[in-house]
């Protein structure tokens, strides 16, 4: 569902009856009576608004998003709700999704929102490895960023809670991956089998993204790159986590900076 054509739409149409009823209240002041259209029009227009200033916030503040899936495993789990920083990357119109004010770019690191480039219906989330120019190749479960491998260190096995816990007989490996001079989390799945090492080059106005959960991801490997237009925005904070095998809401992740 476009929640931003919907929103979109409903304030084109309240801001159209706000108008009208400022007409109608002219008309009104003039000897014309009210009846059950004029109510309901006034009431209509009355949360015009109240829209817009959703619309304007949603479009280029902040966005809330729910991640429904494992790719971003230990970064974000699922059941988080987070924040995304829709000026980050520059201010868009909603719906074309057109930048109108460049305001920045992702950087390798970034924790970023677009649109899945297959489906722009769909909204997906990754880490940014890969800028225009950059060389990117995947070989043994390593990243090679333009020939230099990141480094990952051993952190131990990830064991998960509720239900991001861990299938049984699985044993991912927790490890801290050094991008970009800011260390984050992935997990590897050492029973899994070993991709094809394979290299890519970034064009111009395209980015290279990976699910933290690097056996478990569908991502750049998979199909491609995400172009510049696709862009929605930087993740930044999960404001709620919501587990009901943990007891629903769950307080401890409630505010965590995303990185």
């Amino acid at each position: 569902m476009d929640y931003a054509l919907i929103l979109t739409l409903l304030t084109l149409a309240s801001g159209l009856l706000w108008l009208a009823d400022r007409i109608r209240r002219r008309k009104r002041d003039d000897g014309f009576e009210d009846g059950t259209v004029g109510k309901t029009i006034e009431l209509v227009g009355s949360l015009f608004p109240v829209l817009l200033l959703v619309l304007v916030i949603r479009s280029f503040v902040f966005e809330p998003f729910k991640i429904p899936s494992g790719s971003m495993i230990p970064t974000l789990l699922i059941g988080d709700f987070i924040v995304v920083n829709k000026f980050s990357y520059g201010l868009r119109l909603p719906v074309i999704n057109k930048r109108i004010v460049s305001l920045g770019d992702p950087e390798r690191g970034d924790v970023m929102v677009f649109r899945y480039p297959e489906d722009e219906r769909v909204n997906y989330i990754k880490r940014v490895v890969g800028i225009p120019g950059d060389t990117v190749t995947y070989r043994n479960k390593v990243l090679f960023v333009n020939g230099e491998p990141v480094v990952q260190d051993p952190q131990g096995f990830w064991e998960g809670e509720g239900r991001n816990r861990n299938l049984p007989g699985r044993r991912p490996q927790l490890r801290l991956e050094q991008l970009a001079g800011e260390p984050h989390s992935i997990l590897v799945h050492p029973d899994q089998p070993v991709r094809q090492t394979r290299t890519w080059v970034v064009p111009e106005g395209h980015y290279f993204v990976l699910g933290d959960n690097r056996d478990h991801s569908l991502d750049s490997r998979a199909w491609g790159f995400v172009p510049e237009e696709n862009l929605v925005g930087r993740a930044t904070r999960i404001w709620m986590h919501w587990d009901c095998s943990r007891g629903c809401v769950v307080f401890n992740r409630i505010g965590d900076k995303i990185i």
